[in-house]
């Protein structure tokens, strides 16, 4: 594709390829932007194969329509799972990936001013984002042992799932007039087969971190904390990649959804309430844990009973917070190095006296020494009225 007459082929010069990904197929989309004259163009979006083949036949179109002095670069959302091997593959032969989460997207085409939804405008509009934004971050695949223990670690999340729906199941038929047998029976092999698997699969996940000695020692000594399991702390780190895109503790709360946000309009209160977006999979492995650290984590319990004091009847509140402490408590000792002191409450410390103001005599803004006539406001005038 050539670019438009009125774009200038310079250093403000971007093209970028927009892929909206679905199971079976992919749809892409090449633009190509002019920052400086606020111009483009862009090509007709067209399908391939979500297979090895379709892959590269992506890449040979885009080579083929691109601008080859310039560097192209792919954009595309993470839609479930079937975006990795078309990203990995992109990583491998060397190009720039971005990945963007779906609600960015969607308020970037909102700002635009695109209503349609079809699957060849979310590629264009991919596209167009790729080469108007400026704060992307190239994606790069997590370490291996990452993404295996994050597999680990939501199959022992869907094991506990289940095996509450059943343990709900046995304590129905325990109370019914007349429960059949079998039912009751295979519930109860089923009960068994599932605690051997949540077993087996514990015991596989500290393996795996036992291959790496620089992760099973930082997991351990997190693992100290009141509160958190070893197979918790793991869970943490796997969804975060060991904190690998993790800058700031304020990211690492948006990425987990733990971020209070405000909603006011006119002379309403503000209702505050933790956002929910990002990753529901920490939020889960953390709830327990904080009803665990609220009774015999003195720093948490303390900041619980706090937060409880001021709001008496949403006690949910506390917990909400004590899931966050739990979490950035885990960031700050991997980044740190350092080893859990529960004695050491950092999340209250008292503020330094500031000194009281010295006066001179002289001083016109100075505290007055003269007498002042004090008011009995309980007295009343001669008609009844107090004096004020």
């Amino acid at each position: 594709m050539k670019p438009n007459s009125q774009m200038t082929l310079d250093r403000f010069f971007r093209q970028c390829v927009g892929i909206d990904i679905s199971k079976d197929k992919f749809t892409a989309c090449l633009y190509m932007y002019d920052r400086a004259g606020d111009a483009g163009c862009c090509t007709q979006s067209i399908d391939f194969a979500n297979t090895k083949s379709g892959f590269n036949q992506l890449v040979r179109w885009s080579r083929k329509e691109a601008v080859k002095e310039f560097p192209l670069t792919y954009l595309m959302e993470p839609t479930g799972v079937y975006y990795e091997p078309l990203a990995y593959h992109l990583h491998r032969i060397g190009q720039t990936v971005y990945v963007v989460l779906p609600n960015k997207v969607r308020k970037f085409c909102e700002a635009e001013g695109i209503k349609t939804k079809t699957d060849a405008m979310d590629a264009r509009c991919l596209a167009l984002m790729g080469c108007v934004s400026r704060k992307l971050k190239p994606w790069s695949p997590p370490a291996p042992i990452y993404q295996e223990l994050r597999q680990m670690t939501r199959f022992h999340a869907d094991l506990c799932r289940v095996r509450t729906s059943v343990s709900n199941r046995m304590e129905a038929l325990d109370h019914m007039e007349s429960a059949e047998k079998s039912v009751r029976k295979n519930c109860g092999k089923l009960l068994d087969e599932i605690d051997r698997l949540i077993e087996k699969n514990d015991k596989a996940i500290m393996q795996k971190v036992a291959q790496d000695k620089d992760l099973e020692q930082k997991v351990k000594r997190i693992a100290t904390v009141k509160g958190l399991r070893e197979t918790t702390v793991v869970c943490v780190i796997a969804e975060t990649q060991g904190f690998h895109l993790i800058e700031n503790r304020k990211q690492l709360v948006g990425y987990s959804g733990l971020d209070v946000k405000a909603e006011q309009s006119g002379k309403e209160d503000p209702k505050h309430h933790i956002s929910k977006k990002g990753n529901a999979h920490i939020r889960a492995a953390l709830y327990m844990p904080a009803l665990v650290a609220v009774r015999y984590n003195r720093q948490i319990r303390d900041a619980y009973g706090r937060i409880c004091q001021k709001h008496p009847n949403e006690k949910m509140i506390g917990v909400t917070a004590a899931m966050r402490r739990l979490l950035l408590l885990i960031y700050t000792l991997w980044k740190n190095g350092e080893k859990y002191d529960g004695n050491r409450d950092k999340t209250h410390t008292q503020r330094k006296k500031e000194p009281e103001p010295e006066y001179g005599p002289d001083d016109c803004i100075g505290p007055s020494t003269e007498p002042v006539d004090r008011v009995d406001w309980n007295t009343k005038d001669g008609d009844g009225y107090p004096p004020f």
